[in-house]
């Protein structure tokens, strides 16, 4: 009942707004805090403005810090809300953004209203102008049907060029006018309001734009047909229509004799009194001024400034004819905008990033009706700031530039009230209606409200926030004292509209109350919109308001409750003297509702303070009590009464009986042993694993306070309700009820019966009971008799009234029953649910046979009717849930399960958290929804897909020797972790037995390929997952799977970055850097060379599985019969089976240029483009869907292309000789797992088969590559790829070469001493040749003459001797076997 701050709406992201309107204001500049802050200490220091200096002062702060810095952003910034809180403006310089209000749930999920950008973007039309001001102004609806809500809201931008211009709420601009070519300082508006009293001036709504030395008003009748209708033709966006608005009317004032004006407030139209109409014309004309009968009605205007201070103007009605202004409607778009020029100035619609060709003409301004200021309050000193117009138009505050807050009283202008310290203060206003229903009650014969049928009186509030001080003060006005006071910060804006909506009349404005508000302070830091509440009583005098009075009371009683160490008797006997004096029954309410909410008050005083209230309101006449809060009291004396029975259940205690045997519960459940053992196990293994990854948390007590028991229920009618409450408090309020049933420690039968007689219904305790027993399942796993103590718990609800229908028989679903399977499927904690259903079903077949037992009592029950049981849909529907639970348990337990001890490195996606599994998550996730899980824990365990392969084999009998070794292979190489992947495997097999159909090896392979290929597209950086979709892929043995998965990877992921990295590469012309590949691919070079790898693997597959598929029939998908009913996205395998059938040649095609792409990575080539090895059909038909038909290459190759081609295999196999070559320390030590595919590839072989792709000679390439090994000195390789040449005349004169360069080097390079003078012995034909040779064409220079040797004659025995180079081989062997070793 006092002030409050209430917030009303959140900002969903203010920081985007700031960073867009305020770019300099991201990192925070040191220079603008010190100007800041030099600022702020600028204080005057003399006149009136510095009287009480040294009061006044306020501390210097160090604004040194660049997040305060950035949060001072919005003073900057021009700031306008709807008073419909429907948009919101903020505009600084040239920028503005437009914020739309949107229902979300909040991080605490709550619905909240949150305002999201909406349009964003600049607003100046004319080079060099900024916003100075804007208006939002919502429109009313003209239909009869209308809900209150406006029709629309227009957006009122002054600027700098003198501009004023009219948008939509998606930044479209209507109409644009210039009325001044001076800037324009402030907008206004006023909309229509219903005069209060009949004697009040009715005013018109208008928009009043203010300039240095001029105002104009516009009639707001005329704008608001004008807007409308420029709306509604932007709405058509008609070519061929030419509506003419009506038109426009205004007027302008030109104000003489002030100096300065910054702002200004429109009163109205006005009407003297006699005496004031006398004394003005005295004043003005002199003793003998002729006066008129009736007094002339005109428009005040009130001005702040400098010289005067504040100015009175007064315009007379009729002394100047209205401009009339005709808009100019384009023939207009959405898309385009022509731009007219009216005679008046009024402009069309212009799109605000198109340009005009031609220079527009600047449209006429009429000049404005001279004006003198009538009177004012001069101070010479004094410059005011802002002035605020009151709702009732009697008031204004005004704020000046000495820190001075004045209250000005614009009727007789008068300045009635200063406040003192409040620079750089906003101001606004607050009207409060009085609540007749509220009024006070005592008799007052003198006062004309002494009764309730009285009209309603109207309090007017000030509102002025200190940004200084970070306060936000609320003040009765005219002389009232201050009632409230809020710490808000220093960063806010102080936003007061002083309007409504525009369009109303009279007649329209009749029963129709929009939801306004009147004022907010818009909180950057926090990210908040508040409004403030304001009581009428707190405007009374505090003599005569009975309210002020129990307003005291309240607050004695409030600090009574939080007096600390406070005897409860005295405590006890004072709160009820102070709440039975407290008058008004809302007031007593609230102060028994500060009572029952108080947690030092104990339960006794509570119930004793209730029951005197109560027995207090009885004795009083019938006709004086308040029947609200009568009821009120009985309701929570009720609630009181149930608390203290339940503790006291609780508190007593029985003897606990003996833990029932496996027996027993197997009977209660009505198991057989078999099924029952197999239960436990299923527990045990849930229990073992979950323990590894449950969190041990502290278990708060199952005790609940009197405050929060009471907060949680409702008594209405006799009847008890739980609130809507989050998931914890539901726990909270079922465990004190329940928790020492289950555990066998209170009386179930007592507990039940007191909850069935307090009011509440069976379906609100079964509700209560399951939320506990499925929260508590870590305990109700330790405690095996819990099941028994549920069991009958369950018996009991169901047997009260209203629990099961009386009409219920077995070939119908029960809804009590239904309620419960409902619980356990939307459970995650399956082992609960699996033991609730049990239980349930245990109840429901228990009931079916009493009724049978009643329904057939005159059968005679024989010998073969015994062992029968009673069928019932109830009982079917049980048995279904008892299987889905069963297999989610057994589901949920495998991914409780992981490996120990990892020894790879982890990447964070592998440790983000898998979600609980519940039946229902389980039914609405499609067909493929189980193997998704499992695919999705494989994916964070990182198994390879062998272990699936080994679970899979070793569930099946017949499992054959190869799989065997496989199992032992996996041991093998992760001895260390055998323990945990033997467990693995068994929960494996556990789950493939129960889902034969769902995780089916291929489905399961598929899933997981699927999802490391996700999951490395979400961080490319990763290679490995990458790699191991692949693996998996290649696991699938179904080809018709494997192809349409792999050709989905293709699409979805693969083909995009493909050919970025393409164009990179082929811009560049060698391997790209780093930076590059970051750039434009999106991931480091390292993980594209991979990339590029897995491409050129997957099209091999694709490759691969679309030969297999025409050999193999497609699969049948089937399901378990448990999940026949799922429902949600179709799996990937069937959208897998869906997919076309590729082009093989196609493939083929794409294939090569992966493979292309990826030995200029992985060997680092330079000088090659790879998009210029193919012609312009092979360059068309890349990265084209799989599945069509393209033009490919075909015939004869270009003879350039063909050279370029050569010359590529040919790098390629010198890079990959130079690799080899290499020292094996030189690689990086993660080649490995980047690149796991390359074990066993021959990079030569691979250039040999790309050349029969590229259509160049294989035998060059394979001549290449004897070449490049002898020219490195591996002469042992160089024999053996010797065979596999076919023309080795051509390699053998090549290699004659490479021969005569060793031994040109041992020879002149002194590897020989005296090697000249045995030059010099050689025939001359072979001294020459060996000087004219190079040696460092060849690699390794330092080969063994014997080595050389046996080179020269395998050249030798594959010479023709009628071969030119024959005779010099021979002499040449000859000089090789005469040099001494």
């Amino acid at each position: 009942m006092s002030c409050a701050l209430v917030p009303f709406a959140h900002f969903q992201d203010l920081e985007l707004a700031r960073d867009f309107l305020s770019p300099h204001r991201r990192q925070g500049s040191a220079a603008a805090g010190k100007e800041s802050a030099g600022k702020s200490t600028s204080w005057e220091d003399g006149g009136w403005g510095a009287w009480d200096e040294a009061e006044l002062q306020e501390p210097e702060e160090e604004e040194s810090n660049s997040k305060n810095q950035r949060n001072y952003w919005l003073q900057d910034c021009v700031l306008s809300l709807s008073p419909t809180n429907d948009l919101m403006v903020i505009a600084n310089e040239q920028k503005a953004v437009f914020l739309v209000p949107k229902w979300k749930h909040s991080d605490k999920g709550k619905e909240e209203m949150q305002y999201a950008v909406g349009w964003s973007g600049s607003l100046n039309v004319e080079e060099g102008e900024c916003v100075t001001s804007v208006l939002c102004i919502p429109l009313a609806s003209q239909k009869r049907s209308s809900t209150g809500r406006p029709d629309w809201t227009c957006i009122v931008v002054g600027f700098t060029s003198g501009y004023v211009r009219f948008y939509t709420e998606s930044g479209v601009l209507l109409l644009a006018q210039l009325l001044n070519e001076d800037p324009v300082l402030q907008l206004k508006c006023r909309t229509y309001e219903i005069p209060r009293h009949p004697g009040v001036t009715e005013q018109n709504e208008e928009l009043s734009i203010l300039y240095p030395a001029a105002i104009v008003t516009i009639d707001g009748f005329s704008l608001f047909q004008s807007l409308r209708a420029c709306r509604n033709q932007v709405a058509r966006a008609s070519g061929n229509e030419n509506v003419q608005p009506p038109p426009l009317a205004y007027k302008k004032w030109g104000l003489q004799d002030v100096d300065t004006i910054v702002d200004h407030a429109s009163i109205g139209i006005m009407t003297l009194c006699p005496f004031d109409q006398m004394k003005t014309a005295s004043n003005i004309g002199g003793y003998n001024a002729a006066i008129k009968n009736s007094p002339p009605a005109m428009s005040q205007y009130v001005t702040v400034g400098a010289n005067p201070f504040t100015g009175f103007f007064f315009a007379l009605e009729g002394s100047s004819q209205p401009l009339l202004s005709h808009v100019a409607l384009a023939v207009a778009s959405k898309l385009t905008s022509a731009l007219f020029n009216a005679a008046s100035g009024w402009l069309g619609w212009k799109s605000k990033h198109e340009e005009e060709p031609v220079q527009k003409q600047k449209p006429k301004v009429e000049p404005a009706t001279p004006l003198a200021v009538r009177f004012g309050l001069p101070d010479s000193r004094r410059h005011g700031e802002r002035i605020c117009l009151s709702p009732c138009n009697t008031l204004a505050a005004v704020t000046d530039e000495f820190g001075r807050v004045i209250l000005l009283d614009v009727t007789r202008g008068l300045a009635v009230r200063m406040w003192k310290g409040y620079r750089d203060a906003e101001v606004g206003w607050i009207q409060t209606v009085e609540d007749l229903q509220e009024r006070e009650t005592e008799k007052m014969d003198s006062s004309p409200f002494g009764n309730a049928q009285g009209p309603s009186r109207v309090a007017q509030f000030l509102v002025i926030y200190a940004p200084r001080r970070g306060i936000l003060e609320v003040w009765s006005t005219q002389q009232g004292p201050r009632v409230g006071a809020f710490n808000v910060g220093k960063y806010c804006r102080l936003l007061y509209p002083g309007y409504k909506i525009m369009g109303l009349n009279n007649v329209t404005s009749q029963g129709w109350q929009p939801q306004t508000y009147q004022i907010c302070l818009v909180d950057p830091v926090s990210g908040s919109v508040k409004t403030v509440h304001v009581p009428f009583h707190l405007s009374l005098s505090d003599k005569k308001s009975e309210r002020a009075k129990d307003m005291h009371l309240v607050k004695k009683l409030n600090a009574l409750l939080k007096a600390k160490a406070s005897d409860p008797d005295l405590v006890e006997a004072e709160a009820k003297e102070l709440i039975l004096d407290i008058k008004y029954p809302a007031t007593k309410k609230q102060a028994l509702e500060s009572i029952l909410t108080s947690e030092r008050v104990p339960l006794s005083s509570l119930t004793n303070i209730t029951q005197t209230l109560m027995d207090n309101l009885k004795k009083q006449e019938m006709e004086c009590v308040d029947e609200g809060l009568l009821q009120f009291c009985a309701n929570k004396l009720k609630l009181l009464h149930l608390y203290e029975l339940v503790s006291k259940l609780n508190s007593q205690g029985i003897q606990k009986e003996t833990s029932p045997s496996d027996n027993d519960l197997a009977k209660l459940l009505r198991l057989e042993q078999k099924d029952f053992h197999r239960l436990e196990t299923l527990l045990e293994n849930y229990k073992k694993e979950n323990a590894q990854t449950t969190q041990l948390t502290d278990e708060k007590d199952d005790v609940l306070s009197v405050k929060v028991f009471l907060e949680y229920l409702e008594y209405e009618k006799d009847v008890i309700t739980v609130k809507n409450m989050e998931d914890g408090e539901y726990v909270a309020l079922g465990s004190f009820f329940f928790w020492k049933c289950l555990c066998g420690e209170s009386s179930t039968e007592e507990v039940c019966r007191a909850l069935e007689s307090a009011g509440f219904s069976p379906q609100t305790l079964l509700s209560l009971l399951l939320n506990l027993w499925l929260s508590k399942e870590k305990d109700i796993l330790d405690k095996p008799d819990s099941v028994s103590c549920l069991h009958t718990m369950l018996s009991l609800l169901s047997k009260m009234k209203v629990a099961i229908d009386e009409s219920w028989d077995t070939q119908s679903v029960s809804p009590w029953w239904q309620q419960m399977r409902t619980a356990c499927v939307q459970s995650q904690n399956n082992a609960a649910a699996l033991l609730s259903a049990h239980v349930g079903h245990s109840v429901t077949a228990q009931i079916i046979d009493s009724l049978n037992e009643k329904k057939f009592s005159h059968i005679i029950i024989g010998s073969d009717t015994e062992s029968w049981e009673a069928l019932s849909l109830d009982t079917e529907y049980w048995k279904l849930l008892l299987k889905q639970l069963e297999d989610c348990l057994i589901l949920q337990t495998l991914l409780h399960s992981k490996v120990t001890k990892r020894t790879k490195r982890v990447s964070s996606l592998q440790t983000e958290p898998l979600g609980r599994l519940s039946v229902k998550k389980l039914l609405e996730a499609g067909k493929g929804g189980i193997a998704d899980t499992v695919a999705k824990w494989v994916f964070r365990q990182g198994f390879s897909p062998i272990i699936l392969n080994v679970a899979q084999y070793k569930n099946n009998p017949d499992s054959s020797e190869e799989s065997v070794e496989m199992h032992n292979n996996l041991f093998l190489e992760e001895p260390e972790e055998a323990t945990g992947l033997e467990r693995i495997l068994e929960l494996l097999q556990v789950a493939y037995q129960q889902f034969p159909c769902s995780l089916e090896v291929d489905v399961l392979h598929a899933h997981c390929s699927w999802e490391c290929v996700v999951q490395w597209n979400k961080d490319p950086e990763e290679a490995c997952f990458l790699n191991r979709s692949i693996d998996h892929l290649r696991c699938i043995i179904n080809a018709h799977i494997q192809h349409g998965i792999a050709l989905m990877m293709w699409n979805t992921f693969i083909v995009k970055r493909l050919s970025s990295a393409t164009y990179l590469m082929d811009k560049v012309g060698k391997a790209p850097k780093d930076r590059l590949c970051r750039r434009d691919v999106g991931m480091s070079d390292t993980a594209m060379t991979a990339f590029l790898g897995c491409c050129s693997e997957l099209l091999q597959t694709l490759l691969e599985a679309d030969v297999s598929s025409d050999e193999m029939q497609a699969p049948v998908l089937d399901t378990e019969d448990a999940w026949l009913s799922v429902e949600g996205p179709v799996s990937i395998v069937e959208l897998a089976l869906e997919q076309k059938r590729i082009h093989y040649p196609l493939v083929e095609h794409q294939f090569v240029l992966c493979t292309v792409l990826y030995a200029i990575m992985r060997l680092s080539l330079k000088g090659v483009k790879p998009l210029s090895l193919f012609d312009s059909k092979g360059k068309n038909a890349f990265f084209k869907d799989l599945t069509s038909i393209q033009l490919l290459p075909s015939g004869d190759i270009d003879p350039n292309t063909l050279s370029l081609r050569q010359q590529f295999l040919l790098k390629v196999v010198s890079a990959a000789v130079q690799t080899l070559c290499s020292p094996q320390k030189d690689r990086e030590v993660s080649e490995e797992e980047y690149f796991p595919f390359e074990k066993g590839k021959n990079w030569p072989t691979l250039a040999a088969d790309l050349a029969q792709y590229l259509q160049v000679s294989e035998d060059l390439v394979r001549r290449h590559y004897v070449c490049e090994l002898y020219s490195y000195g591996m002469d042992h390789l160089g024999e053996e790829a010797f065979v596999l040449v076919a023309d080795k005349e051509v390699l053998a004169s090549q290699l004659l070469m490479l021969a005569g360069q060793r031994l040109a080097f041992a020879l002149l390079h002194g590897q020989i001493k005296e090697g000249m003078e045995f030059l010099t012995r050689l025939p001359p034909t072979l001294s020459t040749w060996l000087k004219a040779m190079d040696p460092q064409e060849i690699q390794n220079v330092e080969v063994p003459i014997a080595t050389t040797a046996r080179l020269v004659s395998k050249v030798i025995e594959h010479l023709p001797e009628n071969h030119g180079q024959y005779s010099l081989a021979l002499n040449l062997i000859e000089a090789v076997e005469a040099i001494p070793a």
